[in-house]
């Protein structure tokens, strides 16, 4: 077999190979002659079947099989004599040549890059400051009375912060649109769920009232056929509901998993949530400036084919997320290239980090992984049991694995680059309304 390696781009290469004919239809006879033991045909008994009936039936299937794998191992020993790493899988084309005796393929493909970590001693990294004090405590109480607000008739005008049941019907130029009528529809008011002006409409109105208004929709909104168009709304308010926030009481702190309904241990609980996710959010703040310091010190060109390979599995994950909500994806549009900046930034951070944890031997030791393991399952009720869960479950453990190594090589980067402290609002940290 003859291998020839040819670079076209930075990357890409292109290798050719040829495989001699007599080889490849040694292996096919040889096939056929091991299927013909076992195949079974109306008329013969097994293993009588003739040869030549077997070969009629199964020679084409077997020889595209054997010519695959006799390619395949081709284009591996190409590789390993070449000594390159292939990234993503190669474009294999067969040429036409004037050599009967043996088929020539091409195989193209990319390789991985040479990383060379770059020097991060003069990055900033800063490291946000937070208190969690009683009043950071006392908000956090008023989300979780907010989350269980029950709704009450109310015999007044709507306002804000109500519950609004309505009918109503919209026409563009005379004419109703698709989406644009709905009876029993029910919303909160000032949740922005509805445009500015259809709220603004209700707001005011007394149940069993009915008006009519103009809206215009955005030029950007998401309904393309009525983005930028002003329609005509008829509306009906048929019931209002005013909030009712819970009272901080035993049975409030029952709904929070306190038994008890102790209120100084169910603000106790609360603190220790609240600084856990303090720490949580810190300690991703400071990730991603790491992660982007080493993307900025280590400039590489990727590979298409890793790219493309990533794009695709972020559209996956961002339908499965979309599915697992009780939307349906069919009609939703996932355009690859719309994940290709994300896609590119995470193979490169693989790529620098796979580098970094080899040259600096920075991978992670059973024990870290299973503290990490036990630190995410203590927001659970059952925290053993999450545990056990994750060590039944490879694919979770790995990702465990892989949060890991990601805490080390922060840790390496904290230790060379430039860090300061920079003291934040806790409202800041947790981002308006959470």
């Amino acid at each position: 077999m003859a291998v020839n390696v040819e670079t076209i781009g930075t990357l890409e290469r292109r290798v050719t190979m040829a495989v001699p004919v007599d080889q490849i239809e040694r292996q096919v006879d040889a096939r056929l002659k091991k299927l013909a033991r076992d195949v079974k045909m109306p008329g013969f008994r097994p293993g009588k079947v003739p040869l030549k009936l077997v070969a009629q039936q199964y020679g084409p299937q077997v020889r595209s099989e054997v010519l695959g794998d006799a390619v395949q191992s081709a284009f591996s020993d190409a590789m390993k004599e070449a000594n390159l790493r292939v990234a993503g899988y190669p474009k294999i084309e067969k040429k036409d040549g004037s050599d009967e005796s043996a088929l020539e393929f091409s195989a193209t493909f990319e390789v991985y890059p040479e990383v060379k970590l770059g020097d991060i001693t003069s990055a900033l990294v800063e490291r946000p400051q937070v208190s969690v004090d009683d009043a950071a405590i006392e908000r956090t109480l008023e989300v979780l009375r907010k989350q269980r607000v029950r709704y009450e008739p109310a015999a007044r005008a709507a306002q804000p912060g109500d519950r609004v049941t309505v009918d109503f019907e919209g026409r563009i130029d005379g004419v109703a649109f698709a989406g644009g009528k709905a009876e029993g529809f029910a919303f909160v008011l000032g949740e922005k769920r509805m445009l500015p002006e259809f709220e603004a409409a209700v707001s005011g109105m007394a149940a069993g009232e009915t008006k009519t208004f103009e809206m215009r929709f955005p030029d950007d909104y998401q309904g393309k056929e009525v983005a930028g168009k002003t329609a005509e709304f008829t509306l009906t308010l048929n019931e209002i509901s005013e909030p009712q926030l819970p009272a901080v009481d035993a049975e409030f702190a029952k709904t929070l998993g306190v038994a008890d309904g102790d209120l100084d241990k169910m603000r106790a609980e609360i603190r220790a949530n609240v600084e856990r996710e303090v720490k949580k959010r810190v300690d991703a703040r400071v990730k991603q400036q790491a992660l982007q310091a080493l993307i900025d010190s280590t400039p590489l060109e990727v590979p298409k084919s890793l790219v493309e390979m990533e794009s695709r599995q972020l559209v996956e994950r961002a339908a499965a997320d979309l599915q697992s909500r009780g939307l349906k994806i069919e009609k939703l549009p996932f355009d690859p290239a719309a994940f290709e900046s994300s896609a590119k930034r995470r193979v490169a951070l693989g790529l620098i980090i796979a580098e970094l944890a080899r040259a600096e031997g920075l991978q992670p030791k059973p024990a870290q992984v299973r503290a990490l393991v036990e630190q995410e399952a203590q927001s659970y009720e059952s925290p053993a049991e999450v545990v056990r869960w994750f060590y039944m479950q490879p694919e979770r453990l790995s990702e465990m694995e892989g949060l890991a190594l990601e805490s080390n090589v922060v840790d390496w980067v904290l230790a060379k680059a430039k860090v300061s402290d920079k003291p934040m609002a806790f409202e800041e940290l947790m981002g308006a309304g959470e």
